[in-house]
């Protein structure tokens, strides 16, 4: 899908119950975007063409797989995706929260520039992973992350999160089963695999009861 078959029609099918004004306020965000990524690479140039498919749509998906969660939290959130979609969804909805951690502090200072230009429910936390899983205040139903890390190191970046009854959906490619494969080694958990709608190769996994194998 290239920029020019950007519709409210297709944004609706993967994010589903969503209005126009979120749709238009998604396409501002993305111009913003834009303008931010010429100064701070947030994402490849390469990928803007074909950016609303690839970002805004492959990040919108998980709204569909946790419809009624109030309280999110997106680690090593970069530019957002899909942090700031899901928070611009929960602000339609017009309930719940989304946290956002990012140690890279231009990239964090581009996450608050946006959250207060859009009036968006959500925080973000310039501080690295590990120091957010001591922060009381973080006690999300979902935990989200995208393109961070293969799941052997990703799982105990989650585990204080997951340990504590929320659950995870996490973007991956068409590797993930590899990955999958090492964890089992050290970790027990419970796995949904979720098609992407915007990747044949690619798969939304949902982890809960995640556990360390004694």
């Amino acid at each position: 899908m290239a920029q020019h078959d950007i519709s409210f029609d297709a944004f609706e099918r993967v994010a589903e119950n969503v209005s126009r004004e979120t749709f238009q306020e998604i396409l501002s965000f993305q111009e913003s975007f834009f303008a931010w990524n010429g100064r701070i690479n947030l994402v490849a140039a390469s990928t803007e063409v074909d950016f609303w498919r690839r970002h805004i749509l492959d990040s919108a998906q998980l709204w569909r797989l946790a419809p009624t969660a109030t309280k999110w939290i997106d680690i090593g959130s970069g530019g957002g995706l899909p942090g700031l979609v899901i928070a611009f969804l929960l602000k339609g909805r017009g309930n719940g929260a989304i946290d956002l951690v990012e140690s890279n502090r231009k990239k964090a200072g581009f996450l608050q520039t946006m959250i207060g230009q859009y009036d968006l429910p959500a925080k973000a936390y310039p501080i690295r992973i590990e120091d957010a899983a001591a922060l009381a205040t973080l006690s999300p139903e979902i935990v989200t992350a995208r393109a961070l890390a293969p799941l052997p190191r990703l799982f105990p970046m989650i585990y204080p999160w997951i340990s504590m009854g929320s659950r995870a959906l996490l973007h991956k490619g068409r590797d993930y089963r590899a990955e999958v494969e090492e964890s089992t080694d050290q970790w027990q958990f419970d796995l949904i695999e979720h098609p992407s709608v915007t990747d044949a190769d690619a798969v939304i996994l949902e982890v809960s009861h995640l556990g360390r194998r004694i």
